[in-house]
């Protein structure tokens, strides 16, 4: 639980999420419009919400997977060691692949889970970010496909916590500290 008290600023509202969305769905369907089953892995749980909007939205067979990676903790500062905690449980050899991040900070856990994947030997692997923080990349990697770009703010909602707090939200909002 925090120990500190803040309170949310809204960022993104839930409206234009869900357009942006819309698309991104539609470039994803070009992008994989000869693949006979796309394999729409979640990284959890920050993802949970954006991958299930995602996968609603495209006009495409699809296979929903998921693995669970961490950096964070309850903290609000990446430790940049990525563990991995869920692994995959089906195999994605030969397979067409779409790995779904809620945010690139730092860019450690999409590298590592990029290079643990296509270790792998998927046909294809993309990446799509529902947010991206460039000005806090330490690793060279940018997303195939970005949903919104944003500055270096501590960001909740719409699937992403803090402290395991305010995933709940519909948009996506800043958080504030506030004096006691």
């Amino acid at each position: 639980m925090p120990t500190r008290p803040y309170v949310i600023d809204q960022m993104i509202t839930a409206k234009s999420i869900a357009a942006r969305i819309e698309e991104l769905s539609r470039e994803i369907e070009r992008e994989f419009s000869k693949t006979d089953k796309l394999v729409v892995v979640g990284l959890l749980r920050g993802s949970f919400v954006f991958i299930a909007d995602i996968v609603r939205e495209l006009d495409l067979p699809v296979e929903v997977d998921f693995l669970e990676a961490s950096s964070y903790g309850d903290g609000t500062e990446s430790s940049r060691e990525v563990r991995i905690l869920k692994d995959l449980r089906g195999a994605i050899e030969g397979r067409d692949v779409l790995v779904v991040e809620d945010i690139v900070d730092t860019g450690h856990t999409l590298t590592h889970v990029t290079h643990l994947l296509n270790s792998r030997n998927p046909a294809k692997l993309k990446t799509i970010c529902l947010l991206d923080k460039p000005s806090r990349r330490e690793v060279d990697i940018k997303s195939d496909w970005t949903g919104f770009e944003i500055p270096d703010e501590f960001v909740v909602g719409y699937g992403i916590d803090f402290a395991q707090r305010n995933r709940n939200l519909p948009y996506i909002g800043k958080v504030r500290f506030t004096e006691e």
